[in-house]
């Protein structure tokens, strides 16, 4: 028997908005610490992994091992049925065929009652590796989010380049080309926006930026997100899922994507 119960239902609703339309279908995996997804997006692109420990959770109940095989639209769709102030617990069988999911106004005048048919999903465990990345940036998610939409406009690949400076994020299309440098900055009024960059040496990759566009969907779950590169390996773009309190290492939710190799 699984269940648990979520304060903010909108805060499910957030993380499932910000993947669905990468991944599809992915197995939830649920065990004592929490759960957690890890999935490819359909054209093996990119890779997304969310982990949500059971801190985040007012009530948390999982007696044995299961794996919830969940389509994500269908998911986006019920949760969105939701208050913004209400609750909702999830309950699944040990063995069975669907996930009930219960939303609870606060003053518990309105309960509404949903039910997700289950699927077998036939996916790989995907063990992601440890890695240590020599540059961190971390920086305001909404600004990430308009950086990466004024770049589409003018290309499908964007640079990252990173030095003691600043970060730059430059792209160079049939349109014409664009650059867009952030300053390290410490001394600003709201701590939100504080471009902030951790490295050891500089880095310069490329990415597609439709991809890029994709993880900016989790720009509402929280005002800051990390950015990791290492030269030749998948950069990570990284957000809190927070709890009540919005608290580090309540939750996060990831995303992987390897850099576009110049074919010259």
């Amino acid at each position: 028997m699984f269940e648990a119960t979520l304060a903010k239902a909108s805060t499910l609703k957030k993380v499932i908005e910000a993947i669905k339309d990468l991944v599809t279908d992915g197995n939830i995996e649920v065990s004592e610490t929490g759960m957690n997804l890890q999935a490819m997006d359909s054209s093996h692109v990119s890779l997304v992994s969310l982990v949500l420990h059971t801190d985040m959770f007012e009530h948390f109940r999982c007696d044995r091992n299961v794996t919830l095989g969940i389509n994500l639209p269908n998911f986006a769709k019920i949760l969105k049925c939701s208050g913004n102030d209400d609750s909702v617990t999830l309950k699944a069988q040990d063995d069975g065929e669907n996930l009930a999911i219960v939303f609870e106004s606060e003053g518990q005048e309105r309960v509404s009652e949903f039910e997700l048919k289950l699927m077998d999903i036939d996916a790989e465990s995907l063990g992601i590796p440890d890695q240590d990345y020599n540059t961190n940036v971390k920086m305001s998610s909404g600004e990430f989010q308009r950086i990466v939409r004024d770049m589409t406009v003018l290309g499908d690949t964007c640079s990252i380049g990173c030095t003691k400076e600043g970060v730059k994020f430059s792209v160079s299309g049939d349109l014409g080309q664009g650059n867009i440098t952030l300053r390290q900055t410490n001394s600003v009024d709201k701590e939100e926006d504080a471009v902030t960059i951790e490295m050891d040496e500089p880095v310069e990759l490329n990415f597609a930026l439709r991809y890029l566009g994709f993880f900016t969907k989790a720009s509402p779950l929280c005002a800051r997100v990390t950015i990791s590169m290492s030269p030749d390996v998948p950069i990570v773009v990284a957000y809190n899922v927070g709890g009540e309190k919005d608290t580090e290492g309540a939750g996060s939710l990831s995303f992987y994507l390897a850099p576009k190799i110049d074919e010259e």
